[in-house]
């Protein structure tokens, strides 16, 4: 079709806009293709006429007018997504993909294109990428508040999502299932049943059957064990070596207390905003929670254990729970004056948290299950932290208390490797499905 002599690529775009916005679709499409008669590589038009021959069913047609779309435009991630999406239709898989990647190098957030790649790993055959990207689709759509529910989901990607939904559950149960099959094989499945029970509720395959309902894990319930704030002290007898060495730990205390080595607790500024839901101040000075960490996520702190030598031997003499990127966690707590740690709750069962007080001014407490506890100096205290607790120092004077973790004393030693091999394969798999931020170069 011959183009009028007034057919400028400006005119042509003014029609085609103003059928779109009419909603009139034949003359969009004619004014497009009058626009591609003059300007030959236009992204726009070739990408509306690739989806109109799309929806006609001429899959091979589309692709040749994204091919050029994506000449014309080689770092646009639309187009390298809607042809990859082409490609899968017409079966072209490793074409598919290769597009779908470039496209999401340059725009991470597009997750229907995660989901579309998703789709040709899983027609592949290739489970586990399936899995991660199918997995990061669902977390990157809603990080931006989609795909929470049938209402915040496109009707179109619908049934998709709930089977990448579908996907994920089947993929993460056989992914932690591997990893506690060959202590199952070591130790026979019956000294593993209340693991299995706790990665059944961890999946959402079955309710925590939680006793107390002032408990409520962020994290992992373990099943089975006794539900009770404080832990008698007989049940950690290795407490009492620190205890027994409680001023040599206080003067190694003190000498880090002079210097300036202490960070915020809750971390960088970037952790503002938690701070401020979860400090409070009842004085005129500000709220400050600060540490002085051994071990942090598991990651011990070498600087530090070098400018404790004895408190951190002592640490290290006794069972302290250890999970690969994420425990122990032990440090000197400094709760600075008016400063109160809000109502709060920690993320597993299995560990329990113990404090050893080291300074402890009047007017300071901690509060487990609404259960008051007053520290005194000296004596550790056990609890569980999965019970809202709080803690507030209400004096003028700094708090200070070593903090340590330790297995809940009623796992045995089987359930403790099984949970620590679990807990870290959770960590891997979360870690696996997270979202690259953009690059600012």
């Amino acid at each position: 079709m011959a183009s009028s002599p007034d057919a400028t690529p400006a005119t042509c775009r003014a029609q085609a806009l103003a059928g779109l916005q009419r909603g009139d679709m034949t003359l969009a499409e004619q004014a497009f293709s009058r626009l591609l008669e003059v300007q030959p590589d236009d992204a726009e038009a070739l990408q509306f006429l690739a989806t109109c021959q799309l929806g006609r069913g001429n899959t091979p047609r589309a692709i040749e007018l994204l091919q050029t779309a994506q000449r014309s435009q080689p770092q646009d991630a639309a187009i390298l997504h809607q042809l990859g999406s082409a490609q899968m239709l017409a079966g072209d898989l490793l074409a598919a993909a290769d597009n779908l990647r470039k496209g999401l190098q340059l725009a991470p957030g597009m997750f229907v294109a995660r989901l579309r790649l998703g789709v040709v790993f899983e027609q592949q055959g290739r489970r586990h990428e399936a899995m991660l990207a199918y997995l990061d689709a669902i977390n990157a759509a809603q990080a931006q508040g989609r795909w929470l529910s049938d209402d915040t989901t496109a009707p179109g990607v619908r049934d998709a999502v709930k089977h990448a939904t579908h996907y994920i559950a089947a993929g993460r149960r056989e992914t932690f299932d591997a990893v506690i099959e060959p202590l199952r094989q070591r130790y026979g499945r019956s000294e593993l049943t209340r693991v299995d029970q706790c990665l059944a509720i961890y999946l959402h395959e079955q309710p925590a059957p939680l006793p107390d309902p002032r408990q409520r894990p962020e994290f992992l319930y373990f099943p089975g064990i006794p539900s009770q704030t404080f832990y008698p002290r007989e049940r950690f007898p290795a407490h009492a070596r620190l205890e027994a060495a409680v001023d040599v730990i206080r003067e190694e205390l003190r000498a880090v207390l002079a210097g300036d080595d202490l960070v915020p607790f809750l971390g960088a500024p970037s952790a503002e905003a938690v701070a401020a839901h979860l400090l409070d101040s009842s004085g005129t000075q500000e709220a400050a929670w600060d540490a002085f960490f051994f071990y942090r996520h598991g990651v011990r702190h070498d600087a530090n254990c070098a400018r404790c030598p004895r408190t951190i031997e002592l640490l290290d003499s006794v069972p302290l729970v250890r999970v690969r990127d994420h425990a122990p966690e032990t440090l000197y707590s400094v709760l600075r004056p008016g400063t109160h740690i809000l109502p709060h709750r920690g993320v597993t069962n299995t560990r329990l948290v113990t404090h050893l007080p080291l300074i402890v001014p009047p007017d300071c407490a901690l509060r487990v299950g609404g259960e008051t506890h007053v520290w005194e100096e000296g004596r550790c205290i056990t609890f569980d932290d999965t019970f809202e607790h709080e803690a507030w120092n209400h004096s003028e004077q700094t708090r200070v208390v070593l903090i340590m973790d330790s297995w809940n004393p009623d796992l045995s030693e089987t359930e403790r490797a099984a949970v620590a091999d679990l807990v870290a394969a959770i960590g891997d798999f979360n870690r696996s499905g997270a979202i690259p931020a953009p690059s600012t170069a």
